[in-house]
């Protein structure tokens, strides 16, 4: 079991308040990702679940039980960190047994924990080498392997895959997906990354200085962003936010528009404009257009147009995919 529940958890550090009560619901299996820019929260957050800091007010339940003041290892959760704290002078294998060898467990029940730890991350033929002579991804396995072990109620991830180069980023992204489905356990997982909330996540919790700004599956906060923050935070390329004259048609403040719902032509269109930066990435092509009407927009466009810096360019937004936002930057529904 792994259903966590947050009652109005509030954390203050001294007169500063970084968490100003959250209310918060994990269901048993979920794959949880807290999302937002540095300084939001999202890792105090986490640590606040773990016991690693200690809630100001509020409370903390873990499968029905309240923990808000249990230590650590009472809550029966297994955190894996950006840094891989791996002991260097141990082997794989001893460092996947280590939490074992402090409950103490026998010696078979540790080989047999760490063989079947091994063989889920593919790690079984380097159990013998120590963290040194690992690659960055085979020693967050490591880790991941040492959190495993202790078969808890739910891993905690902190930015785990920010020290690795992005090919690799990818490639873990996948294997701690594909772990999930393995274990069906509850995993949270914090990252500034919304392209990992994006491919990873059951569940996206979007976070701004401490509030929560929405929760919902990764389509949801896509196709129906609660409020601006949302809308520019999620998405990549960012969606365009457009002000001003454009936006008064349609009974908004602001009208944002994503990349991919914008059509481009040489001919005709609803806002004249010239290409400034044109990226070309096989699949597809983001040109970077100024135009009078709305300002700089950026529209997703098939890999094989052909187009230049400064070429004359028509864009037309799709009326179906206009997302209208209020003067207080609130969704208009």
């Amino acid at each position: 079991m792994g259903n966590i529940v947050l009652k109005k958890v509030n954390k203050s550090f001294g007169a500063t308040q970084v968490i100003p009560g959250i209310d918060l619901t994990i269901e048993d299996g979920e794959f949880v990702v807290f999302v937002g820019p540095s300084g939001c929260g999202k890792s105090t957050l986490l640590r606040l679940i773990a016991g690693l800091e200690d809630t100001t007010s509020g409370a903390i339940e873990i499968d029905g039980k309240d923990v808000t003041a249990a230590a650590p290892a009472k809550r029966g959760l297994a955190m894996v960190f950006q840094s891989y704290a791996l002991y260097p002078h141990m082997s794989v294998a001893k460092n996947i047994a280590f939490p074992l060898k402090m409950a103490k467990m026998s010696q078979a029940a540790i080989d047999k924990k760490v063989a079947d730890a091994a063989r889920v991350l593919n790690l079984t033929n380097y159990l013998e080498r120590r963290p040194g002579q690992l690659s960055g991804g085979q020693r967050q396995r490591v880790a991941i392997g040492r959190a495993i072990v202790r078969e808890p109620s739910a891993f905690l991830f902190d930015e785990p895959l920010s020290n690795l180069d992005a090919a690799l980023r990818g490639t873990m992204r996948l294997e701690i997906s594909e772990l999930h489905h393995q274990l069906k356990t509850t995993m949270i997982y914090v990252t500034h990354d919304q392209v990992e909330a994006m491919t990873m996540a059951d569940k996206i919790v979007v976070l701004n200085a401490g509030n929560i700004e929405q929760v919902g599956s990764p389509m949801e906060l896509y196709h129906r962003p609660n409020n601006l923050f949302v809308a520019g935070f999620i998405g990549s390329p960012k969606m365009n936010l457009i002000t001003g004259n454009i936006a008064v048609p349609f009974n908004a403040q602001t009208i944002g528009v994503r990349p991919e719902h914008i059509a481009i032509s040489n001919t005709e269109g609803a806002w004249r404009g010239s290409v400034g930066v044109a990226e070309h990435l096989g699949a597809d092509t983001f040109v970077y257009v100024h135009t009078e009407q709305a300002g700089n927009v950026t529209v997703r466009a098939p890999g094989n147009i052909e187009i230049r810096h400064g070429d004359v360019v028509y864009l037309t937004p799709d009326p179906d995919h206009i997302h209208r936002f209020d003067r207080d930057g609130l969704a208009i529904r």
